[in-house]
């Protein structure tokens, strides 16, 4: 069984409810009593403690702040239909200190911090030693580290906080980005050192859990975004996210999915995606509807484009709910090789069957493809009712006039005539119908309605540690040493010999053992994609792994010349800096990590401004603002502060 998600520990110097230990026949929250804070000072409330922490890692897939602060204002996806969170993907005035969505995080992240404190504080003195206690000593330090991490990333230098709060405080100063990255560093390598190489139940943190984010850590630091401070560390550093990423790929057990499409087949709740050995850490949900809490996994709803308004249509839990706030851009789409590459198809739906059949246009007189058509449906429930085709410049099968003459509503990207700019716009995708990311679809929901997405979210994954060493290599120079990292996720990637092209795999399919689901007579699920109208080439016979395998340092340097102008990469280190974004695009897009990816490049400004047509970040917006209620709330020698003293106390620009 997984570690249970029905724990909710309050921070607070007063009261707290803890449930029972997790088994199988404990997954019913029990409240057992009202608490003080003294039941730290004991193994089991230590233990209760430990467990309530990993409530905060399901935080980062809860709201509105999942995508806001990490996939909106990049090269990756612009605002669509419902333009709620704007603010982040425009850089206009409405971003700013006053936030909630920033002062949300920046809250969640110290409530946590100050559980790991109590916890790095009691567990030497109260638990008793052993196995157990390095565990819990290293939750601690692992998640202590965590949430700096995601402060930093978004905010720079922030106050350092290294022991629990007893009582109000009220004075703080800032540490600088430096300082907070040493403490990351120190906290990942003290979990590193302390948690058990297995996990004792499924979702407990592991020694690779930490030795992953411990790489990620110090390619981080390497990065551009702190070349004011980092030149004397900065090979050190490198050298170790090597060595870390190589500890996590060669002795933890942790492999590759045999196909990228294994990690987002979600067919039911537990099921064999959520156990899949690339997984290193996820935050856990359930179908336990009693502790699914106030919100539950909410990923998946923003990704959609609209389809229940279409002819033939019908919002099912197959479809998913489409808030349409994330419109994948054109460079999305793009930056794949769409021939050779599986993942652009195994990352995106492209197809919709009819669900509701008496919507269907007829065919008309003028576009029947013979007279005996006319007036009648153009297709019935269970075929195809929407298609996507992505097409590339120079194809001329699809124009205004020809679109009527097809059975299903089209949408396509390039019209005859329209050359490739990449900034969209193109054919008949809208800010609502665009090409929609499938990797989070959530089609175990209990009601067409629910938001409550109940699959598990990835916070880890070895695609991204092989990833983070062929990066770490790049920076260093040794080009040759990143080939093989680069190699083994891109030949994953190829499509192999016999495979069907046309097939993929969204996150739908886990309405195939809802009961909820298979209460429609149709669903919108499709287990074949556009593959072919878009591609126009037969089905392969042989291995594609020739054109996704890198067989020389030129293939870097010689891909995605169209990619490298437009960002204005033109020696080997930017252009290797530019290649790993987009291979890091192609592996992990949607992953909630892009903004923190472009800002800690510093390539914000650049790539949003090329492939995002409403993007209009300055370089200001490389970090987020520090929220005012935190600045109103600090004091100095116990006066508030002044204005002066919270401008300096600010980000840059803000």
């Amino acid at each position: 069984m997984k570690l249970t998600k029905i724990y909710k520990t309050v921070l607070a110097v007063s009261l707290l409810t803890l449930p029972s230990a997790c088994k199988e026949s404990f997954l019913e929250e029990n409240q057992i009593t009202l608490l003080t804070t003294q039941n730290f000072q004991t193994a089991s409330g230590l233990d209760g403690l430990s467990i309530g922490m990993y409530q905060s890692l399901r935080f980062h897939f809860n709201y509105e702040w999942a995508y806001s602060t990490t996939n909106y204002g990049t090269d990756e996806f612009t605002v669509g239909g419902d333009r709620t969170e704007q603010m982040f993907n425009s850089y206009d005035a409405n971003l700013n200190s006053q936030n909630g969505d920033l002062s949300t995080v920046w809250d969640n992240m110290y409530g946590n911090i100050n559980s790991a404190n109590i916890l790095i504080q009691n567990v030497p003195k109260y638990y008793g030693g052993g196995a157990a206690a390095d565990t819990r000593l290293g939750e601690g330090y692992f998640m202590r580290a965590f949430d700096y991490f995601k402060l930093v990333r978004q905010f720079g230098g922030v106050p350092l906080k290294l022991a629990p709060s007893t009582s109000i405080e009220e004075e703080y100063t800032r540490a600088t980005a430096k300082q907070v990255y040493d403490q990351i560093v120190e906290d990942f390598t003290q979990a590193y050192t302390l948690l058990p190489a297995t996990a004792g139940e499924p979702g407990r943190l592991t020694k690779w859990a930490a030795a992953h984010f411990l790489a990620k850590a110090y390619l981080y630091r390497a990065s551009e975004i702190n070349n004011d401070w980092n030149s004397a560390t900065k090979a050190d550093d490198l050298q170790n996210a090597i060595k870390y990423a190589d500890l996590v790929i060669n002795t933890s057990g942790h492999t590759l999915a045999t196909n990228f499409s294994d990690l987002w087949n979600f067919s039911t709740v537990d099921g064999p995606n959520e156990t899949n050995k690339e997984i290193i850490l996820s935050a856990q949900f359930s179908n336990n509807t009693a502790t699914q809490g106030r919100y539950g996994n909410q990923v998946h709803l923003y990704y959609p484009s609209v389809y229940q308004t279409l002819p033939g249509m019908q919002r099912d839990i197959a479809g998913d709910r489409e808030f349409q706030r994330l419109r994948t851009t054109d460079y999305s789409i793009d930056v794949y090789d769409r021939v050779n590459d599986s993942r652009f198809w195994k990352s995106f739906k492209t197809r919709y069957l009819s669900n509701r059949p008496a919507t269907a246009p007829t065919w008309t007189a003028a576009t029947a493809p013979n007279p005996s058509l006319v007036g009648k449906p153009k297709f019935a429930g269970g075929e195809e009712a929407v298609l996507y085709i992505v097409n590339a410049p120079g194809d001329t099968r699809y124009t205004p006039a020809s679109l009527p003459f097809r059975a299903p509503t089209l949408f396509v990207r390039y019209f005859a005539g329209q050359p490739e700019n990449l900034l969209g716009g193109h054919g008949n995708f809208t800010t609502n119908q665009y090409l929609a990311l499938s990797k989070f679809m959530d089609g175990s929901r209990n009601a067409v309605a629910s938001q409550f997405g109940q699959r598990d979210g990835i916070l880890a994954r070895l695609g991204e540690t092989y990833l983070i060493a062929a990066e770490a290599y790049g920076r260093l120079g040794k080009y040759a040493e990143a080939l093989p990292y680069l190699n083994k996720v891109r030949d994953r990637a190829a499509y192999k010999t016999g495979e069907d092209r046309s097939a993929y795999v969204d996150g739908g399919v886990a309405y195939k053992n809802n009961p909820a689901a298979n209460t429609a007579q149709f669903v919108s699920y499709s287990d074949k994609n556009t593959y072919f109208e878009s591609n126009n080439i037969p089905v392969a016979t042989t291995s594609t792994l020739e054109g996704m395998h890198l067989n020389s340092v030129a293939d870097i340097f010689n891909a995605t010349n169209q990619f490298y102008s437009r960002v204005g990469a033109t020696s080997e280190a930017t252009k290797f800096v530019a290649f790993m974004l987009n291979e890091r695009s192609r592996e992990l897009v949607g992953e909630l990590m892009r903004w923190e990816d472009l800002s800690r490049t510093q390539t914000l400004v650049t790539r949003a401004t090329a492939f995002n047509d409403e993007a209009k970040p300055q370089s200001r917006h490389l970090l987020r603002p520090i929220p005012q209620k935190f600045l109103d709330g600090v004091k100095q020698n116990g006066a508030i502060l002044t204005a002066e003293q919270k401008t300096a106390m600010q980000n840059p620009g803000w």
